[in-house]
């Protein structure tokens, strides 16, 4: 069974050398690894160019993250796909224990596991929250950690890839769509992976933009959003400017945009919605 391992990078010479490493340190699995780097300007493709002949990389200009993983999944052909972003790490032997659950599963073509948040030194400071399968259930969270996922080839050749006009929710997009077309997932209660998280990052540096884009992806995919998510977005918007100390503006501001929200993306309020409302402005 034969992996094919997909990294995309830009600018992240501070991590990308233990990317790299925890992908060649995993054994007994045959696994094809390629970089694809975005035209970095930082140390990056001197880290790349250091390891000579013994990984596979490109460093050209992209359209992004989601454009480098589609040229690495298509530039590959592994039966399974991982793909690893340029901070995050694979824990020794887990593409082993995957394809060792693939093996015993063949009538699964998703298997995911648990992870680890890490801090900037690779430090796990506190478990991601993973649940097992429940399509219902991950309308309301993204319990799946990108990094501790893999899937078959086949899932692409069905489904097609990441979709391309997504900056941050392209995986979480990629997991409903599969759900949604019926795609059989399974999980692996095994921690396979961490996930950088810093102030920096991708994801926490901008957590406005990074609700909206879900929340417009739930209305192309399902036609409406969760009250979950409009909530989650409002939360980040009043976060920006009303501390948490301004207790009565706060609740005010909260309520506010979430009822906008609710306009903006659903065009009416649910039950639900309103009765949340209510409780926040009569505490």
């Amino acid at each position: 069974m034969k992996f094919s391992i997909v990294t995309p990078s830009y600018n992240q010479g501070q991590f990308i050398d233990r990317t790299i490493q925890s992908v060649l340190a995993q054994k007994d699995t045959e696994i094809e690894y390629v970089v694809f780097d975005g035209a970095s300007t930082d140390n990056t493709v001197d880290i790349l160019q250091g390891y000579g002949s013994s990984l596979r990389w490109v460093s050209k200009k992209d359209n992004g993250q989601t454009d480098a993983v589609n040229q690495g999944i298509q530039a590959t052909d592994g039966e399974i796909i991982g793909w690893l972003n340029s901070d995050d790490i694979y824990y020794p032997g887990a593409v082993a224990r995957v394809a060792a659950y693939f093996a015993e599963h063949p009538e699964i073509d998703v298997v995911y596991g648990r992870a680890d948040h890490i801090d900037l030194d690779d430090k796990a400071f506190e478990s991601y929250p993973t649940e097992p399968w429940d399509f219902e259930r991950l309308q309301s969270t993204c319990f799946i950690c990108q990094p501790a996922l893999f899937f078959r080839r086949r899932v692409v050749d069905q489904h097609g890839p990441l979709d391309e006009t997504l900056n941050y929710c392209m995986d979480y997009e990629y997991w409903l769509r599969l759900g949604k077309a019926g795609v059989r997932f399974g999980y692996l209660e095994e921690k396979l992976a961490g996930s950088r998280l810093y102030a920096d990052n991708k994801t926490l540096g901008a957590r406005v933009k990074v609700h909206s884009e879900i929340n417009d992806m739930f209305k192309k995919l399902f036609g409406k959003v969760p009250d979950r998510w409009l909530f989650n977005y409002a939360h980040a918007v009043v976060d920006d400017y009303a501390p948490r100390k301004y207790l009565i503006s706060r609740t005010v501001c909260l309520s506010a945009r979430s009822v906008g929200a609710a306009l903006r993306w659903n065009h009416a309020l649910s039950p639900g919605m309103l009765g949340q409302i209510r409780k926040w402005l009569h505490a």
